[in-house]
């Protein structure tokens, strides 16, 4: 496998208020022909996270793409789950509904910050959403105690809703938490059965997350992308495959993506999010500083 870069799609330079800084996590929506509506999270000048999009032409990237100049969701109300910020993850089309899953950052006293997973929905093909509630849709439990619980990616088959989450096993210090990534499942993508199977687990000395899913079906095989970390340091892109779903195989030597020798992904690449179109499979990834630098792409290379 190998993933040729097309170069950074966006750079966020302060082009609205809810983008000062940072585009996390490209979320990817088809609207019509060629274009996609790539939904992600910006920085306003008081560090709080907003979910807005850029629309773009997959088949004219040298085109400047339209960037929204509101934020589709924002901060939730102060004490809520998500009232330091929001970030999406995953994005499912359901029965002509938009649902539009994000995790809530909210501050802690004793550790560095709490992700836990919300849903919003929209009825109106994306042009606004409204949350599904002001609590998360993950709760946390005595077997998941932790304040990292976030939904990477959802799959529906033969109407089981498939769930492929972070949830964290413990925090190492106030300022690093230890996740890998586990699997769920719902009958209707608000209520899930959760059961601590791990999907995705640790691999490495030291290796601190396992984290942001992508799942793909192709044939009998699952194949997932994902990033993981060693220690405190940067995210590096990771890839395994399972036969069931459930249980992935590891196969990091096999992602055909790395860090580039120099600029705006020089030092990490992370949050992939892979789709297929006209037969073409694609990745929108984050750079350097989990996206301080922006969002770019990357095409899967025949053969």
């Amino acid at each position: 496998m190998k993933w040729v870069k097309q170069g950074r799609i966006f750079e966020p330079k302060g082009q609205f208020d809810w983008v000062i800084s940072h585009a996390m996590l490209p979320v990817a929506d088809p609207i019509g022909g060629d274009v996609y509506r790539v939904y992600f999270s910006g920085r306003d000048q008081l560090n709080r996270s907003h979910i807005g999009f850029i629309e773009m032409d997959i088949t004219k990237p040298e085109e400047d793409p339209y960037i929204s100049e509101s934020a589709v969701l924002g901060p939730g109300a102060l004490g809520c789950f998500d009232d330091s910020g929001v970030s999406p993850t995953w994005l499912v089309n359901y029965e002509g509904i938009k649902y539009l899953y994000y995790f809530g950052w909210n501050k802690r006293s004793s550790v560095r910050a709490g992700e836990v997973a919300g849903l919003c929905l929209s009825a109106d093909g994306g042009k606004t959403f409204k949350r599904y509630s002001r609590a998360p849709v993950l709760e946390r439990t005595n077997e998941e105690p932790y304040s990292i619980l976030v939904i990477s990616c959802v799959l529906i088959e033969n109407g089981l809703w498939r769930m492929w989450y972070d949830s964290a096993d413990e925090w190492i210090h106030e300022d690093l938490p230890k996740y890998n990534i586990k699997y769920a499942e719902s009958r209707d993508g608000i209520h899930w059965e959760r059961k601590g199977r791990i999907a995705v687990d640790y691999a490495y000395p030291e290796e601190s997350r396992v984290s942001r899913a992508c799942v793909v079906k192709e044939g009998d095989v699952y194949k997932m992308w994902y990033c993981y970390a060693i220690g405190s340091g940067g995210y590096k892109m990771g890839y395994a495959i399972s036969d069931d779903g459930i249980s992935f195989e590891r196969r990091d030597h096999e992602v055909g993506i790395s860090v580039s020798k120099s600029g705006w992904d020089s030092e990490m690449i992370c949050y992939p999010y892979v789709f297929e179109h006209k037969g073409q499979r694609f990745m929108f990834y984050c750079g350097n500083g989990y996206g301080k630098t922006g969002f770019g792409w990357a095409v899967l290379e025949e053969g």
